[in-house]
């Protein structure tokens, strides 16, 4: 099973959150999407789905930013794929082309249980348990354009 972008930018972004001394800590879509090698616009809308979930709370202005809830903390990263994936089966057998073998097919089945396993998995962690001090290291390291090595 492969994550979307999507989820994948949504999971970096509670991560570095995580690392954060919370709310007193400001913190920027800005500053994620640097850090995590992606695109401004899709990391503040995955920020946006995960403050619309609970998991993040963002203040406006000037020294605003944004931060991890206690939800964000404790919920489960399994909860957490499963909101940001939604409610999507990992194959496809019905809609404008279904598949012909449908009605006589266990693959579906089995996928499906894999998917929970999957899930499972992850819902034996939080955000919290997959950040250590590497990654503390690795997010509080300066930001230095790429532009910077352009005459290496």
């Amino acid at each position: 099973m492969q994550l979307s972008r999507f989820t994948d930018l949504g999971l970096r972004a509670l991560m570095r959150l995580a690392v954060s001394s919370g709310a007193e800590e400001r913190v920027t879509v800005k500053l994620i999407a640097r850090q995590v090698n992606a695109s401004e616009n899709y990391v503040a809308k995955a920020v946006s789905k995960l403050a619309e979930l609970g998991f993040v709370e963002s203040q406006r202005g000037r020294t605003g930013g944004i931060f991890l809830t206690a939800a964000g903390r404790t919920t489960t990263l399994g909860r957490i794929t499963r909101a940001l994936e939604g409610d999507c089966e990992v194959i496809e057998c019905t809609g404008d082309n279904p598949c012909p073998l449908a009605g006589a097919c266990n693959l579906r089945g089995a996928l499906g249980r894999a998917q929970e396993a999957f899930y499972a998995e992850l819902d034996r962690y939080t955000i919290m348990d997959v950040v250590d001090q590497r990654t503390v290291d690795l997010l509080y390291m300066p930001y230095i354009p790429s532009a910077a090595f352009a005459n290496e």
